[in-house]
């Protein structure tokens, strides 16, 4: 058998350098600021809400609290990590590996390891304009953070590995149609049980504690205590993110299926 006939069956061998990565990576961010879902769930929800319940003064606000900027300032920015990093990439994903986009793109040069470094990064890349841009009209209503912002950082990126993961589990186990469905509606209920709108405090206190054990009631008591004026992060919110940061990728990579 010639050389060429012994070496068509084979999987390329990964590119070596970070080129690759760099390229997909800048590819994936294109990719997602173009899609006019993705805008909407990334930017214009957080946004609009930020905004408007900012200036409409019709939302419960923690004891203390006088400007409901204060609150939900922090709460919106949990709520963009979410929409990226589980929304957004579930759906994305759902239907890249429907349509064989995922099929062929792991056999390229590229390879696996690059290609889930590089939707990785694009989550991160996003997420740094959606905080970019949420703090500043924050600011620009009103708001005065304070606490330790620096302590926000590693509670986003835990955050943003948890919903990662929770967005691939389902986008490597059900149909593109399904996953669309299940992450909206999934996306409903963390929003609602998040203490991202109005304060987990409001809840009925049975609801509370399950509120707190999912990723977004622990990201929302996170980033309250962290750029909370004299605030700090609950010991139970690091353990809550971490487990989820664990677990849910955990099970995305025991369950999904690339075509």
């Amino acid at each position: 058998m010639s050389a060429a006939g012994q070496t068509a069956g084979r999987t390329p061998a990964p590119a070596g350098g970070l080129r690759p990565l760099r390229a997909q990576t800048a590819a994936e961010v294109r990719m997602t600021l173009r899609r006019g879902e993705s805008v909407l769930l990334t930017l214009a929800i957080p946004v609009g809400l930020l905004v408007f319940f900012s200036l409409v003064d019709v939302l419960p606000k923690p004891a203390g609290v006088r400007h409901a900027v204060d609150f939900l300032a922090p709460g919106i920015l949990a709520l963009a990590v979410m929409s990226t990093a589980m929304v957004g990439l579930g759906i994305a994903t759902g239907f890249e590996r429907q349509y064989g986009v995922l099929k062929r793109l792991r056999t390229t040069p590229l390879g696996r390891p690059a290609l889930l470094g590089a939707k990785i990064l694009a989550i991160l890349a996003v997420e740094v304009v959606q905080v970019a841009i949420l703090v500043g009209v924050a600011l620009g209503l009103g708001w005065s953070p304070g606490g330790s912002p620096g302590l926000a950082v590693p509670a986003a990126v835990l955050a943003t590995v948890g919903f990662a993961g929770l967005g691939l589990l389902m986008a490597g186990a059900l149909r593109a149609e399904v996953t669309l469905a299940a992450a909206n509606g999934l996306y409903l209920v963390l929003l609602l049980l998040g203490g991202m709108v109005f304060p987990l405090t409001s809840l009925p206190s049975g609801i509370r504690g399950v509120a707190r054990a999912l990723p977004s009631g622990a990201l929302s008591d996170a980033l309250h205590g962290a750029l909370s004026a004299g605030g700090s992060v609950p010991g139970r919110a690091w353990v809550v993110l971490a487990v989820w940061a664990v677990l849910a990728p955990a099970a995305a990579a025991a369950t999904f299926r690339w075509e």
